[in-house]
């Protein structure tokens, strides 16, 4: 019960907080594409996710589920993101055989070019640009107890416009707790604890004439414009999962977990997960409930594990989410497990 209390602390906090949700801060982070949900799996879950975390995309949810993993398993992810981006990450768990397990992860997001424009060329000045957004991590996590475990990720963010760039570090921190309680699984997460981020470039390289008015001065110093700093989009995940159905043939797990950024108010994911001799998938979510002004809402998925040799498996899963005005979201995902 000691590794309990934590997690009904925070939820206790978040509860409190409830009543007097802040005003929205959307857009006063850096570096957003850290909170596109990752993996098929737990987009059509709706997101609720911290406390099951038992497969690779444990990585960004919840890095104390690495620990619950067998075998070693590779995921790769794809979305297609609003306003043809494309969302990607790739993430492979390692156990050491009685000491933790280790992960590495890549997240990419990124655009196609897109033509210069300005107020003497409004058509375009025929050179081009591109944007692009990077995170690099480590993780490792480890069971204390046959019930209890912990993770720690770290983490490189770049984020690139053209010449210019900014780079931060991050930590992420997470426990998952299974209860005596028809084996309950609480999960509690803290994910991108790190530095500010300031964009650089040398197109912040500028001509400067600070008297123009003044005849004999230099007209052309050289000097530097500044752009502030921005905090990464801290969050703060608590949930919960339980499996209701438990038969040879039939697995039904349901989750809820509740989000408390810092760019946004707070809300809650919830989901479901279903399968069937567990070849076939389905899953059904609600993502963001109770958040102001949320564009998303309805999420689905199915997944596929096809028979193969032992010691060896692969994992097909798709996602659909509703975005409401800016349109439907597809994500698709590929584990392999071995």
């Amino acid at each position: 019960m000691n590794h309990l209390k934590p997690c009904l602390v925070a939820l206790a906090v978040l509860i409190i907080l409830q009543p007097a949700l802040p005003q929205s801060k959307v857009g006063t982070t850096a570096a957003p594409f850290l909170g596109i949900a990752v993996g098929a799996r737990a987009l059509g879950m709706g997101g609720a996710f911290v406390a099951v975390a038992n497969d690779a995309t444990s990585l960004y949810w919840n890095p104390a589920g690495m620990a619950r993993l067998s075998g070693y398993e590779v995921v790769l992810v794809h979305t297609d993101w609003i306003s043809d981006l494309s969302f990607d990450f790739v993430g492979a768990v390692f156990p050491l055989q009685g000491a933790g397990a280790l992960g590495v992860q890549t997240t990419m997001l990124s655009m196609g070019e897109m033509e210069v424009t300005n107020e003497l060329h409004q058509d375009g000045t025929g050179v081009f640009f591109d944007a692009s957004d990077l995170a690099v991590g480590v993780s490792y996590a480890l069971s204390l107890t046959d019930r209890f475990s912990i993770g720690f990720t770290g983490k490189y963010i770049q984020q690139k416009i053209w010449h210019e760039s900014a780079e931060g570090v991050a930590l992420d921190i997470g426990t998952l707790y299974t209860t005596p309680l028809h084996d309950m699984r609480i999960g509690m997460a803290i994910s991108n604890f790190g530095t500010d981020m300031q964009m650089r470039g040398r197109d912040m390289l500028v001509l400067y004439d600070p008297s123009s008015i003044k005849e004999g001065n230099n007209s052309e110093i050289l000097a530097e414009l500044r752009t502030e700093k921005w905090p990464l989009p801290l969050n703060l995940r608590v949930g919960a999962a339980v499996d209701l159905v438990t038969k040879p043939n039939h697995l039904l797990t349901a989750a809820v977990s509740a989000q408390h950024p810092n760019d946004n108010t707070e809300s809650v994911n919830l989901g479901a997960e279903y399968w069937y001799q567990k070849m076939l998938a389905l899953r059904a979510g609600y993502k963001s409930l109770f958040l102001t002004d949320s564009e998303e809402g309805l999420t689905m998925g199915v997944g596929f594990v096809p028979p193969l040799r032992a010691g060896f498996g692969l994992h097909l899963d798709f996602a659909y989410e509703n975005f409401n005005r800016l349109g439907s979201i597809y994500k698709y995902s590929l584990s392999v497990t071995f």
